[in-house]
């Protein structure tokens, strides 16, 4: 017999324990993310740092006491943090759709295409044959076992973070040079592709390793690219359009973050991946309307400056550092992540060369797609979520987003000082100076 009464409110002690949580979280995950900027290390370092502190690898080790009373093994209590971390992770992959400029792409097709792909496919195939040779104690046990294990590690060696490269070109004043470039078109396709990559894992691992799954999995996800190239585009539009002549910027940013939850839920229904529906989204909300996107900054500035730090202190929270003095996971730890490093570089490499780039240009793009970052994070979270990892694989994934990121940084200054300067990129420069407003010694 079901209860016809008011479902109870979250019990009080649970809500304090929670508002502690995010309270904490949130001003650490800043105060290390700063410091962590300030040793020239992507800021998401510090972010997940802080989960490391607080979580198994540190505080549960030091003050067992005070780790089970601020984060209980409960279900229900770690579930409010997954919640708001979700929501963020969310917003998030949407403002990075927001930001992808696929003129880019088209402006440099051949050459980001051929980098892209070359650069997605071998550390694809590595990750793959590494995924199906690890012990079993590393494999999740989600639907599929081995199979979608094998495959899902050969997504997460794969991808790059196009955010960790826009960020690390602009901080190295790299964007306008022809290599900047290059990397920035060959890293939106890869950020695409990678989302879909991820859903169609994620589709297949809820339905099993079979054909039908596939099947399934492929019909839905053309589904999503037709609607959203279509009437979600007209409806995105439409929108914005009211929501600019109804309520200015709140209506807007209403609009813009309603569009994302709800196209998440339309993926989840489809049993694809929420963050490729939030993906599409941003897309349809950078196509919607140009003028537009300035009314939805607000919405960004709550994402990345409260929602996405949260995200990644709580992410941090499942990373178990103390799993890699264990033999066995150390030697995994370095045999994934220098998979990851040498397939992502050989396959932008060659794809590169292929693009008739030199071997020092060559070298500068390999060096930028290496980096994981944020990616990468979230796609071990949905690798937990999902059952496909353990604490430990997750664990090693999550390393590898970290490495990766940091390496990019020297490698990328290293080469581009045998790189020449053109006079188109110093006329790219220019340009971009006086759109900034600075001064230019350009009539």
């Amino acid at each position: 017999m079901t209860s016809t009464g008011p479902v109870p409110p979250i019990a009080a002690h649970s809500l304090l324990v929670f508002l502690l949580q995010c309270g904490l979280l949130l001003l650490l995950a800043h105060a290390l993310s700063r410091l962590a900027t300030r040793c020239g290390l992507p800021s998401v370092v510090g972010e997940l740092g802080v989960g490391v502190l607080l979580g198994p690898t540190v505080l549960r080790h030091v003050d067992p006491a005070l780790s089970g009373w601020l984060l209980p093994r409960s279900a229900e209590q770690f579930h409010l943090l997954d919640a708001v971390g979700e929501f963020g992770v969310l917003l998030l992959v949407a403002t990075t759709g927001m930001e992808l400029d696929l003129g880019l792409v088209r402006r440099r097709g051949r050459a980001a295409l051929g980098i892209s792909l070359i650069g997605l496919a071998v550390p694809l195939g590595l990750g793959i044959l590494v995924g199906w040779h690890l012990p079993a104690s590393f494999v999740g046990t989600g639907p599929g076992h081995r199979h979608v294990f094998a495959l899902f590690l050969g997504v997460a060696l794969c991808v790059s973070a196009i955010p960790v490269i826009a960020k690390t070109l602009s901080d190295m004043n790299l964007l306008h040079r022809n290599v900047g470039q290059l990397t920035m078109a060959a890293g939106i396709i890869d950020d695409v592709v990678g989302w879909v990559l991820l859903s169609f894992v994620s589709s297949v691992a809820a339905g099993g390793m079979r054909a039908s799954s596939v099947g399934h999995a492929l019909m839905w996800l053309a589904v999503v690219v037709g609607a959203a190239g279509t009437v979600g585009q007209l409806a995105v539009r439409a929108a914005l359009d009211w929501a600019e002549r109804a309520g200015g910027g709140g209506a807007t940013v209403a609009v813009a973050a309603g569009t994302v939850l709800l196209c998440a839920a339309a993926t989840q229904a489809m049993s694809l991946e929420p963050v490729l529906g939030a993906l599409v989204a941003g897309i349809m909300l950078r196509w919607g309307r140009t003028d537009g996107l300035a009314r939805i900054a607000p919405l960004r500035t709550v994402t990345m400056g409260v929602l996405a730090p949260l995200f990644f202190a709580t992410a941090g929270l499942r990373v178990d550092l103390t799993e890699l003095v264990h033999p066995q996971v150390l030697c995994v730890a370095l045999i994934v992540l220098t998979v990851a490093v040498l397939g992502k570089f050989a396959g932008a490499f060659l794809g590169a060369r292929f693009g008739r780039l030199n071997r020092w240009e060559a070298l500068a793009v390999g060096a930028g797609m290496n980096a994981r970052g944020v990616v990468e994070v979230v796609v071990a979270s949905v690798g937990l979520r999902l059952g496909i990892l353990t604490t430990s694989s997750y664990t090693i994934v999550v390393l590898v987003a970290v490495v990766t990121s940091v390496m990019a940084p020297p490698i990328l200054r290293f080469a581009t000082r045998a790189i020449e300067h053109t006079a188109e990129e110093g006329l790219r420069a220019r340009v971009a100076a006086l759109a900034r407003g600075e001064q230019t010694d350009v009539l």
